[in-house]
């Protein structure tokens, strides 16, 4: 069985009780460069998370063959990239982003996740461009329209955030986060 390194590695619990061929002890042997194992693993598990790992896996060995669902990218792409980058996996932070492309043409909000990740990690020139090649495949998402706001807010770019937060209300007029935002935008243009 992989063992965890706490010293190396960022992990779901403190505690060593990972049961073998759980889904934890799948993401440990991604974490261990173990991918034929870590996908035997998802292999047995028949739910939407094993499938999604499969997928995962394939893509990180640069080919698949199990085409992800809407529905698994929606749900796991940004934990997982997030889980990559915070464990120092770059080339397979590299892989899943290169795949991007390909997923688009399955779940239109794959920039957007993407962007998301970058942005909570504190990558916020990756996070811009992805924000971008988001709004360029999917104008009239309000999410993504509120995330550049808050990006132009940050970096105390006052009129490029009104202009944002003014998007995404003229798509979801009563979006409460994005209310409270508009708010202190407009306080920073008097």
């Amino acid at each position: 069985m992989c063992v965890i390194d706490k010293e190396k590695f960022f992990f779901f619990e403190e505690s060593n009780d990972i049961k073998i061929n759980s889904l934890e002890h799948a993401y440990l042997c991604v974490l261990n460069d173990d991918l034929d194992i870590a996908y035997s693993i998802f292999d047995k598990k028949d739910s939407p998370r094993g499938l999604w790992g499969k997928s995962l896996i394939e893509i990180l060995k640069n080919y698949l063959e199990n085409y992800p669902t809407y529905f698994q990218i929606r749900n796991f792409l940004e934990i997982d990239l997030d889980f990559l980058i915070k464990n120092d996996k770059l080339n397979y932070v590299e892989s899943l982003l290169g795949s991007l492309v390909f997923m688009s043409g399955i779940n239109q909000e794959v920039y957007k996740f993407a962007a998301r990740v970058m942005l909570h990690n504190k990558l916020y020139k990756i996070a811009y461009n992805y924000m971008m090649k988001s709004k360029d495949f999917y104008y009239n998402d309000p999410e993504l329209h509120f995330m550049l706001a808050s990006y132009y807010y940050n970096f105390m770019n006052y009129e490029a955030a009104n202009f944002s937060i003014c998007e995404c209300l003229n798509l979801i007029s009563n979006y409460y986060p994005a209310l409270v935002l508009k708010s202190k935008i407009e306080e920073k243009l008097v």
